[in-house]
């Protein structure tokens, strides 16, 4: 695939019309969901969570997300990774700066939203966000520093007036896709679409605002981008509570039978295909 991942993802796009990215919380989950899916969203909600064990509420340290993204693109060099940088981590430098590190080690594409801090789950009421002339200036300048990667804007207005007002700025700025997050009412998707031809992208949480659809359904409505921001986490950890409490109720005795567990030999399996698949491709870049 080259260094030309945004370029990639452009050209996937416009064969498939609607893509699908996997929220994944660490590189164990990302080797399985790529098994079955082309495009890994580096979720902040899943990160926080597994990294800190804390709410996504702007505690994120750049320089994690860059090793983490890092360690993905080693393990995974043919997946589309979309990463969320949040406002950037700060102000306008650092966002830049963060910006040219990812695209460095492979990123395919940012999201960079305009939420004030401290912030919260896009899915979650009592948010803030910045105002347009501040965020815009800041995008203005990440899309300047990019070479190929794809930017997200994505706002968390919940006005319909403002969330159209960003909308056509973002566009206006040369954002590449527009994400408007937290959407409970589909309309306002097609109103979107009205005012811009550029990719939207749909974020998806289960328990969250926004309805569950089919990717059909989501393409039919104009979507071109799903994140499904928390599949592997939530799964992970209804699995994980399953475990214990049947450790708890049965004196300890846990086997794959009695719980949702896997085993030692399914997970040797995971993980020794997991190497040997690096190691052919280190193998193929030496030669």
């Amino acid at each position: 695939m080259g260094l030309n991942f945004g370029s990639n993802l452009r050209n996937s796009l416009a064969e498939k019309e609607i893509i699908p990215f996997i929220g994944v919380y660490d590189v164990f989950s990302a080797t399985i969901s790529a098994k079955y899916f082309d495009g890994i969203f580096v979720s902040g909600y899943s990160f926080a969570a597994s990294y800190y064990g804390m709410p996504d509420i702007g505690l994120i340290s750049w320089s994690d997300i860059v090793s983490f993204t890092q360690r993905l693109r080693t393990m995974l060099p043919r997946q589309h990774i979309i990463v969320d940088i949040d406002d950037g981590y700060g102000d306008v430098e650092v966002a830049c700066h963060v910006v040219s590190l990812l695209e460095s080690i492979g990123a395919t594409g940012i999201i960079l939203e305009d939420q004030k801090r401290p912030k919260r789950c896009g899915h979650l009421d009592s948010k803030q966000i910045l105002g347009l002339d501040e965020f815009q200036q800041k995008l203005e300048r990440v899309i300047a520093t990019r070479k190929d990667m794809i930017v997200v804007a994505r706002t968390d207005a919940h006005d319909y007036d403002e969330i159209i007002r960003r909308v056509k700025a973002f566009d206006e700025a040369g954002a590449d896709w527009l994400l408007v997050d937290g959407v409970s009412n589909l309309d306002v998707v097609r109103a979107v679409r009205t005012y811009t031809k550029k990719p939207l992208v749909f974020n998806h949480i289960v328990g969250g605002k926004s309805p569950a659809l089919t990717l059909k359904e989501l393409k039919s409505r104009g979507i071109s981008a799903v994140l499904y921001s928390t599949p592997c986490l939530f799964a992970a950890q209804a699995a994980i509570q399953e475990s214990m409490q049947t450790m708890l109720s049965n004196d300890g005795f846990l086997t794959a039978e009695n719980t949702k567990c896997a085993d030692l030999a399914s997970c040797q399996t995971l993980l020794e295909g997991n190497f040997m698949q690096r190691t052919t491709l280190s193998e193929i870049k030496h030669q």
